[in-house]
């Protein structure tokens, strides 16, 4: 499975931002899509996930403000961002977590949130 992340940049507090991961491969394999990121001098964390029944999962720090979705005819996850904060900066990075807990990464997208 090959994951290519794109919609990072730049934007100001309060703003949006949606993210997009295009996945290839052996997508018949995948159970859970998603977003981590990781923030300078910080560890990865989870920021959302989607099963494949469509239930979703986020951290609580970004509830209310994110959305992932996804678009299986184009096999492409989304994450759309609204109400962004400074301590949201971090890079982004997609997930593809297959029936066999393989973990899949895309490449990481930088999102900044100036104040």
């Amino acid at each position: 499975v090959q994951l290519q992340a794109s919609g990072g940049g730049l934007v100001q507090s309060g703003g949006s931002l949606r993210l997009s991961c295009a996945a290839s491969g052996s997508i018949g394999s995948i159970r859970v899509r998603g977003w981590y990121r990781q923030a300078p001098g910080k560890e990865r964390e989870l920021v959302a996930i989607i099963i494949n029944g469509g239930s979703t999962n986020y951290a609580d720090s970004v509830k209310g403000r994110f959305t992932i979705s996804r678009d299986t005819a184009k096999n492409t996850v989304y994450l759309q961002m609204n109400s962004l904060k400074p301590e949201d900066t971090a890079v982004y990075y997609c997930n593809h977590r297959s029936w066999y807990n393989t973990d899949y990464w895309g490449q990481g997208t930088l999102v900044t949130v100036s104040s």
